[in-house]
């Protein structure tokens, strides 16, 4: 979709498929995304990128009646497609203006919805880092960015759950809803997560800390992506 700029995000896309490369084979595997409204989308439910001028959708021919995911769980899908991830996935949606503490207890009980849970968050950062980008350029949102990035890197969970939701906005950085449900499956304990394009990967499940790996964290048309993947060691007996 980039045309011929997209070799400039050769490296990006290499960072999102390693993040999702780290979440298959766990017993539940749910793609989180921002979206109008905090829904769950049924197996019928279809990703495609035609409105966006590709000619990609997933399944190549959709159930008649089905229903097509937000833009941020079919770009999850795009990547999960290209690792041949199978069609056993769930598919939640967050409200981009859900409050801290539905986004807390959302993540929470995706966490606890099965025995070894995989997340693939998906969420840009800050649409607003140069004067090209889609927000035009707000000082705020380079600082905004550096502290997601610490946040990811570091598996530190009380960071994202502490973002504000309305500098989030006013930096129109899109990825805040879905990070704080991230933030809470850490803390009902999971396994294994991910972000990637831009997104991050965790699993839920089982004892001992997470640790976070910062794959990517670029902002190429002024707009913060990142690419992330956090897992937790399991401690024996």
């Amino acid at each position: 979709m980039a045309g011929e700029a997209a070799p400039e995000l050769d490296a990006l896309r290499a960072a999102c498929h390693e993040a999702v490369r780290r979440l298959l084979g766990w017993d539940a595997l749910i793609v989180v995304g921002g979206a109008p409204e905090t829904r769950p989308y049924g197996p019928d439910a279809y990703a495609t990128l035609q409105p966006y001028g590709l000619a990609w959708t997933s399944p190549d021919d959709p159930k008649d009646g089905a229903e097509a995911l937000p833009l941020s769980l079919t770009i999850g899908r795009w990547l999960l497609d290209r690792q041949n991830a199978g069609a056993d996935v769930r598919y939640q949606a967050v409200a981009f203006d859900a409050s801290p503490a539905e986004c807390l207890a959302l993540g929470r009980d995706l966490a606890e919805s099965a025995g070894r849970v995989a997340l693939l968050v998906m969420g840009d950062g800050s649409a607003c880092r140069s004067e090209k980008a889609p927000g035009y350029l707000d000082e705020r949102a380079g600082p905004y960015d550096e502290a997601v990035a610490r946040a990811l890197a570091g598996a530190d969970a009380a960071a994202l759950a502490a973002l504000d939701p309305g500098l989030s906005r006013e930096v129109q950085a899109a990825g805040r809803a879905a990070w704080q449900v991230l933030a809470g499956a850490h803390g009902a304990g999971t396994g294994r997560s991910g972000t990637g394009g831009s997104g991050t990967g965790a699993p839920a499940g089982g004892a001992g800390r997470f640790t976070g790996r910062l794959l990517a964290d670029e902002a190429p048309y002024g707009v913060g992506y990142f690419a992330a993947g956090w897992s937790r060691a399991r401690q024996e007996g």
